[in-house]
């Protein structure tokens, strides 16, 4: 089994995702074979609180040319995890909201 390290790589800072946050609805870029369990019980570990919902998207990289070579950009996968409404905010993202 994964650490919950492995598994949540980086939090999504966008506007939207930040908007988001207010509703207890957080946004995180994790590892892409990870599921939606192994997802949910590594940000459980990581921010002791509880978790409603995970949903998850895979996003392909962007093709780019750098003059006559082609090339692309790594793809990704995000997570959009809602929080139970008895559960605290993730403090994490208390300061940037």
């Amino acid at each position: 089994m994964k650490a919950p390290y492995d598994i949540i790589l980086r939090p999504v800072i966008t506007e939207r995702s930040m908007e988001k946050a207010g509703e207890k609805i957080y946004t995180f870029e994790v590892a892409r074979d990870a599921n939606k369990i192994e997802i949910r019980e590594a940000v459980e570990a990581i921010f002791n609180v509880d978790v409603k919902s995970v949903n998850t998207m895979n996003t392909q990289g962007k093709v780019k040319r750098m003059g006559v070579h082609i090339g692309r950009r790594a793809a990704r996968k995000k997570a959009i995890v809602r929080l139970a409404e008895t559960s605290k905010p993730i403090e994490f993202f208390e300061g940037m909201v």
